[in-house]
Formats: C-alpha cells, structure tokens, sequence
C-alpha cells in the first residue's frame, strides 16, 4: 500500500475522530472532571495517589462520554427538526447510528472499568450514577425539572472524587453536591432559553418552555445564589483557609457575569456565558481547593 494511500487512511481515522468528538462536545469534560478533583482532594487532604488520580479522569471521561453519545443518539429526531442543531453529526449523517451506539457501549465499559480498578463503592455506586446521566437525556419528554435532574447527575462528579480515595460516604461534605446540581441547573436553564420556542412547539419540556424566558432567567439567577452560598458551606464545613474564599471570589464574578452578558432578549453571548464561564467557576473551585489544602 503506498504512503499516499496510508496517509488517506489516517486523515480518515483522524477526521472521524474529529467529528466524534465534536459530537459528544468533549471539550465541555471541564465542567464536570475539576468537581471530580475537587471531591479526591478534599479526600486526600491533598494530592490523591497516582493511581487513583488516573482512573478518575478514565471514570469521568467515560461516563461523559457514554451520557453524551446516548444523548445524541436518544434526541436524534428532535436535533434534525431544530434549525440550531440540524447540523450535528448524526442528523447530517457524519456518524452512523451504530457508530454512535458502538461509542456509548465502549465508554460505559471504559467507565465501569474504572469503577472495578477503585474500590468496592465506587463500583457499587456506578450503575446509579451511570443511570442517571443517561435518564437525563429522556426526561424533557416529560418534566420541565429537568435541568436539576442533569444537576443531579453531574454532583456524583465531586461525590465519586471522594469516593475514590476513601471507598466511604463517611465525612463527605454533601453541600459541594448540592452546590454542583444548583450551579448547574441556573446555567442548563440559561442555556435551554436558545430552544424555548422549539420545545414548545414540538412538546417538550423546560423551564423556559413553562415559565417563559424571563421568569426562567430569574429562577436561574436564584440557582445561582443557592450554589454560592452552598460553596461557601463547602470551604468553611472543610475549613478550608483564604485561598478557597479567594477563588470564590472569582466563582462569583464569573456567575455574575453569566447573568450580565445575557438576557432574555438578548441570548447573542450566550456562548460565552456557557462555555468560558462555568469552565472557569468548575477549575477555580478546584485550583482554589487545592491551594488551600497545601498552604492549610
């Protein structure tokens, strides 16, 4: 086979590597992987051991991946009816159906195998924080509460962290979780203002839906100040010092200005509000952890 040919053969490989990842946006693994640090830290009292360190990142990028890859395939039909998502890579055709269902299958199997090479609870407590990412992606079928049931998913990130170092529930402090699913659900609400009109239409179902842009953008708003306030439970339940509360500062600048630069009449930034922001308030939490623990 000639070098031309090899060549061909990699840019294919590579380029559907691409738009697999694009498709699972696995870039956004930053929202949930920090929370994930934050819980083994806190755990560890500092840097957690390698190996345990290593098979949280491979539990956290599988189980996102897993989530994502079944929520793309579960809302096909809806993202090829939407003008903002008719272009993703299954509606358009760039991955296959079996492709995205052979990704979703691989990745549970990476997460579990993560799981098995923790502890006894993690592994235990996987089948329930796997199913709970993937219930997410069927419940706009049928409750506007959705984006505090993808809070919820996402605040076994912190949880399992924990649960890695310690193979205990024992001492976890649960305002982090709560913190994470509030935190979360003011920015998925934000966010889902973009198909209001959409969801409406073809009957599904979201706060903006329900309540209207501008009551939906006030309720996230109170998400927001319960997330706060539930961090800043977190760092004074651990007696966690300065650094902590520091970084809480920016957790607060970069939450008030999701709210800023967005409105209901307005949604324009809405891609950076979602994206930059919450990326920076999940990785100043975590770095703001950690330098507190090694100057505590």
């Amino acid at each position: 086979m000639s070098r031309i040919e090899n060549a061909g053969e990699g840019e294919t490989v590579f380029g559907k590597l691409a738009i697999l990842l694009e498709m699972i946006k696995f870039k956004l693994t930053v929202f949930a992987l920090p929370f994930a640090f934050t819980g083994a830290f806190l755990a560890a009292r500092g840097v957690p051991r390698w190996p345990t360190f290593f098979w949280i990142v491979v539990a956290m990028v599988g189980a996102r991946t897993c989530a994502m890859a079944f929520n793309r395939i579960v809302d096909h039909r809806f993202d090829a009816a939407n003008p903002r998502t008719a272009e993703r890579a299954l509606p358009t055709g760039a991955v296959k159906r079996g492709e995205a269902w052979l990704l979703t299958f691989g990745s549970g199997v990476l997460f579990f195998l993560a799981c098995w090479n923790l502890n006894r609870l993690t592994l235990q407590l996987a089948p329930l924080a796997l199913s709970l990412t993937l219930v997410y992606s069927l419940t706009k079928r049928f409750t506007a509460l959705c984006h505090l049931i993808l809070g919820l998913a996402l605040s076994f990130a912190p949880l399992g962290g924990w649960v890695a170092v310690t193979g205990s529930l024992s001492g976890y402090p649960w305002a982090l979780s709560l913190g994470v699913i509030f935190w979360v659900a003011g920015f998925d609400t934000v966010y889902a203002c973009l198909d209001a009109d959409f969801d409406r239409q073809t009957g599904l179902h979201s706060l903006p839906s329900r309540l209207g842009r501008k009551n939906a953008f006030r309720l996230a708003g109170v998400f927001h100040f319960l997330a706060f306030l539930l961090f800043f439970a977190t760092g004074w339940q651990q007696d966690l010092n300065a650094w902590y509360f520091a970084g809480l500062a920016v957790t607060a600048g970069a939450l008030l200005y999701q709210h800023l630069i967005v409105s209901p009449t307005d949604l324009s930034r809405i891609h950076a509000s979602f994206f930059s922001m919450n990326g920076l308030i999940s990785i100043a939490i975590f770095c703001a952890t950690w330098l507190a623990l090694a100057t505590g």
